[in-house]
């Protein structure tokens, strides 16, 4: 095990060391676009397997699909989730799939690497400026116009939610095709979005409506999250027994983590699953989704469903649910009282929402 991490932390310095200077020389070099030139094959590198880092991308994939729609769009990632995550969006072509873990297969991990010498492209964007294997990627990769992520400081000041991480490369990658010849897109910046089907969707309602009373409304929670970022078991005690006071007239569900684990003891109705996109359509027919900072929390904001993400640790600005009448809040500067009229706010929204 300590060799495995040794390889691993050997690896990251490497590449560290290989790609800190990867694309700076390029940022403002070269010929631009012109305007009808035709994209045809696009490459988003985000070499990571977590969930939420790959649920962040979204929002960059369904601008890429609005500025190029005819393109097929390959994506470099790692681990066994990108074809569940983005499996109803169509512009996808190949997603290259390096191992979670590359020494415990470094025969696949060299393939990936060897893949995308093997594909020319139109155009290669690497999404987070400071993943060195994200920047090694988009450098060995075949293409004549990269985006390596970089942040231009004027961009940054201009969007008073540049510095979300799903937010910022795709207002970096506006502003380097703007530079390049195309028109500058404004548009707001699209949801987290699994784009669950009509299908799924009725799925998910069919098993929550086994769960719980289908004459109620669901208030969905998660109480589990990872090392620093979970809440301990008396706070989310204490917080449990108030949302069930204060919302007597809805269902409390609460999903569990694929380690099977409630900070409440599993004193809620339960539900558990390792389907991610079963999970998301049962979230999606809930009315509130309140968990701490987590995949789980991306998860339930890309459902749609209104989201409260409760944080301690992480940057908000970076990390917080947004849109669906979502919102994170810093339980280290508010109290429960706080907690308790954000989560009203959003319920009468979407009451007002149902009545319109």
């Amino acid at each position: 095990m300590n060799i495995k991490k040794n390889l691993n932390s050997a690896r990251r310095s490497l590449f560290r060391g290989l790609t800190k200077n990867i694309g700076l020389s390029k940022t403002e070099e070269g010929p631009g676009f012109v305007a009808n030139v035709e994209i045809k094959r696009v490459l988003i590198c985000r070499p990571n397997h977590r969930l939420g880092n790959l649920l962040l991308i979204t929002p960059l994939l369904q601008d890429v699909i609005e500025t190029f729609p005819h393109a097929k769009i390959d994506l470099f990632v790692k681990g066994g989730l990108g074809p569940i995550l983005f499996k109803n969006y169509n512009n996808i072509g190949t997603i290259i799939q390096l191992p979670k873990k590359p020494f415990e297969d470094i025969s696949k991990y060299l393939q990936g690497w060897i893949f995308l010498k093997k594909n020319q492209y139109d155009l290669v964007i690497n999404v987070i400026h400071s993943s060195s294997s994200g920047r090694l990627s988009a450098q060995v990769a075949n293409a004549k116009y990269k985006f390596f992520g970089d942040i231009d400081p004027n961009v940054q000041s201009k969007y008073e939610d540049h510095d979300h991480n799903a937010k910022f490369p795709v207002y970096g990658l506006r502003n380097y095709l703007a530079k390049r010849g195309f028109e500058k897109r404004e548009k707001r910046i699209g949801p987290i979005n699994i784009k669950l089907s009509s299908a799924e969707k009725l799925e998910g309602k069919r098993i929550l409506d086994n769960l719980v009373s289908s004459q109620k409304k669901t208030i969905c929670i998660f109480t589990f999250a990872t090392d620093a970022k979970c809440y301990s078991v008396s706070w989310w005690g204490e917080f449990y027994e108030r949302l069930k006071k204060e919302y007597a007239e809805y269902n409390i569900l609460e999903v569990l983590p694929v380690e099977n684990v409630s900070q409440i003891g599993f004193k809620a109705t339960s539900y558990y699953s390792k389907e991610i996109r079963e999970i998301a359509s049962v979230i999606a027919s809930t009315e509130i989704f309140i968990g701490a900072d987590s995949g789980m929390m991306h998860l339930a904001s890309s459902s749609l469903t209104p989201t409260v993400g409760l944080f301690k640790i992480t940057s908000t600005n970076a990390y917080e649910p947004y849109d669906n009448n979502s919102l994170a809040i810093n339980t280290n500067t508010s109290v429960m009282e706080d907690w308790i009229r954000a989560i009203n706010k959003i319920l009468n929204r979407n009451k007002k929402s149902e009545d319109v």
